[in-house]
């Protein structure tokens, strides 16, 4: 009788360890079974850019272009009064020069 006893202690002992690995087997299913339950996350949401910035820096910079060459115009204008000048002075010195020469 000690013999069964025995055989059935090895057989309850057997079973409950295949029964732990079953249950470990059945949670590890049921986890990853939740896992592909649970609802899909939401897109963030797109992020917006202060159009009004943009739209500033914009008139911005067409003022400061606008600025610039109005800048380069009269820079140009006072480089040809400038040369007209020097040409005016140079032909009254020539002029005086040949006039002095003439003069000895």
């Amino acid at each position: 009788m000690s013999d069964a006893l025995e055989k059935a202690e090895a057989a309850a002992r057997e079973a409950a360890a295949n029964t732990t690995d079953v249950a470990q087997i059945v949670a590890a299913v049921v986890a990853a079974q939740q896992v592909q339950q649970q609802p899909p996350q939401p897109a963030p949401a797109p992020v917006q850019r202060p159009v009004g910035l943009y739209v500033a820096a914009g008139i911005g910079g067409a003022f400061a272009l606008t600025a610039l060459a109005m800048a380069a115009a009269v820079l140009a204008v006072a480089v040809a009064v400038g040369a007209v000048c020097a040409t005016v002075c140079l032909l009254v010195l020539k002029s005086l020069l040949t006039d002095y020469q003439k003069g000895k």
